[in-house]
């Protein structure tokens, strides 16, 4: 996977929201980790959520759409309201969920 961003942006999402966009690059890499499509921002491109964990426990949503076969990071956060999204996915992916 390769990534990109703008590093104006990046300063105004550590700024913002506390996270670098290493960090989000990191969630990437996390096996539960899950996607989605962000329809409200889908207007012009077609924009995704990435959903993962860092492997400081840190859960990050990250805002991208892809440029050729580069991931173009938007901005990334910590969102409760995919908290429970994820804990119920990955539940449903470990044996004691079934």
């Amino acid at each position: 996977m390769e990534f990109e961003w703008d590093l104006s942006k990046e300063l105004r999402n550590i700024r913002k929201h506390g996270v670098t966009f290493s960090e989000a690059v990191e969630s990437f890499l996390d096996k539960k980790g899950f996607q989605l499509v962000d329809a409200k921002h889908s207007v012009k491109e077609k924009r995704l959520f990435w959903v993962g964990q860092t492997s400081t426990g840190r859960l990050i949503t990250t805002r991208f759409t892809m440029r050729g076969s580069r991931i173009r990071l938007i901005g990334s956060a910590e969102w409760r309201k995919f908290r429970r999204l994820y804990d119920e996915r990955t539940k449903a992916r470990t044996p004691e969920g079934g």
